[in-house]
């Protein structure tokens, strides 16, 4: 009973993770027709900003609140100098938003090296189910997750703003005819999403340690949950994410870790290959 409910926690916590990491990376393959390859380097300076103001001796929270806001800016000037160049033109900018995580990474790996750094959990201790315990924190992080999704979902659904990026998600053309700025969405689409990568990278890094290498399993995975759930579909994102999240949590208590990677991917494939659109994909006409 113990050993159930642990590893019941622990497959809701990295489903919360993964939740917010493809949140982001959703909205940007939805809206912008393209992957951003760079996407899990925004985890990791998320994380790795989260590290730098602990390092000064402030406190870990005030980091984790900073790091959205860096990680968004990044973004943003990533966005409008780079990559709305190669709109026209998505495996170009597929391959400039890898060009650009490739230098984040070995720009952070310059930095701290081959390291794992430890940073502490800003609310500790734990929980107390029956004989088990539970931690404070990540307790915590599924409790943030699913606050700033329904805030995100609330967004997209019932502000003036969240309706025209929407509208661009589903017929840009129309949407400029409409006399919808695309060209703004696309700034403010990038820039957020880039921000919820960074407050994922802040949230995970008391879990996961911070290394140069932190951001490409959430990038791996994120992609395969975009591809499950369906792009364009912020529900569908949701549950591409919830899946691979669950699987990701739940296959190494029952196989090797290896061997749960590959079926992760064989699982993805086979679903793809019979449900291309996704498990929700938003009709198009």
């Amino acid at each position: 009973m113990e050993s159930a409910l642990s590893a019941t926690f622990e497959i809701l916590n990295f489903g919360a993770i993964m939740v917010l990491v493809v949140l982001g990376l959703g909205i940007i393959a939805g809206m912008m027709g393209i992957f951003n390859f760079a996407h899990g380097e925004f985890v990791l300076l998320g994380a790795y900003a989260t590290y730098l103001v602990y390092s000064f001796g402030l406190p870990v929270w005030l980091g984790m609140l900073g790091a959205p806001l860096v990680v968004g800016a990044i973004g943003f000037v990533l966005e409008r100098l780079v990559i709305r160049h190669f709109y026209a033109a998505p495996i170009v900018a597929m391959l400039g938003t890898y060009a650009l995580g490739l230098i984040i990474r070995e720009s952070v790996r310059s930095l701290i090296g081959g390291l794992y750094i430890t940073v502490p959990e800003p609310i500790v201790g734990s929980l107390t189910v029956g004989d088990v315990q539970l931690s404070r924190w990540r307790f915590a992080i599924v409790v943030i997750t699913t606050a700033v999704v329904l805030a995100s979902y609330l967004l997209l659904t019932r502000t003036s703003l969240g309706l025209r990026v929407r509208a661009a998600i589903e017929n840009p053309s129309l949407a400029r005819a409409s006399g919808i700025s695309t060209n703004a969405l696309y700034a403010i689409t990038f820039t957020f999403g880039a921000a919820l990568a960074g407050l994922a990278g802040a949230l995970v890094v008391p879990v996961f340690s911070l290394s140069a290498d932190l951001g490409v399993r959430f990038l791996i995975e994120g992609f395969l949950a975009i591809m499950l759930g369906g792009i364009g579909s912020f529900e569908g994102s949701m549950a591409g994410a919830a899946v691979v999240g669950v699987l990701s949590a739940a296959l190494p208590w029952v196989v090797a870790p290896a061997l749960a990677d590959v079926l992760i991917f064989v699982i993805a494939i086979v679903f793809v290959k019979f449900k291309p659109r996704g498990l929700i994909a938003e009709r198009r006409t």
